[in-house]
C-alpha cells in the first residue's frame, strides 16, 4: 500500500500500475467505464487521461483488486467490483 499524499504517482509512472492488470474500471461521476486491457487496450494517452487528475497525479481512490484496477469513487462501482 502506498500513501499518495506522501508519495504521489505522477504522469507516465501511473501506467506502471497496470502491469499484470486485465481490466480497468474507472468512475466518472455517476458513470462507470470498463476497459479490457488484455484484448482491447486503449492507447497510453487515453489511459493516462483516465488515470490522472487535473494535477497530473493518480486519481484517488485507486486500488488493485486481483487482476482489476479501480480508479475513482462511485459507491455502486465499488459495491459491484469488490
Amino acid at each position: 500500500m502506498q500513501n499518495s499524499s506522501k508519495e504521489p504517482i505522477e504522469g507516465a509512472a501511473a501506467l506502471d500500475l497496470l502491469a499484470g492488470v486485465s481490466s480497468l474500471v474507472v468512475a466518472k461521476g455517476r458513470k462507470t467505464l470498463r476497459y479490457d486491457l488484455t484484448n482491447e487496450r486503449p492507447s497510453d494517452t487515453k489511459l493516462l487521461a483516465l488515470l490522472l487528475g487535473r494535477s497530473g497525479k493518480l486519481r484517488a481512490p485507486a486500488m488493485r483488486v486481483g487482476a482489476k484496477f479501480l480508479v475513482g469513487y462511485n459507491s455502486e462501482m465499488l459495491i459491484s467490483e469488490l
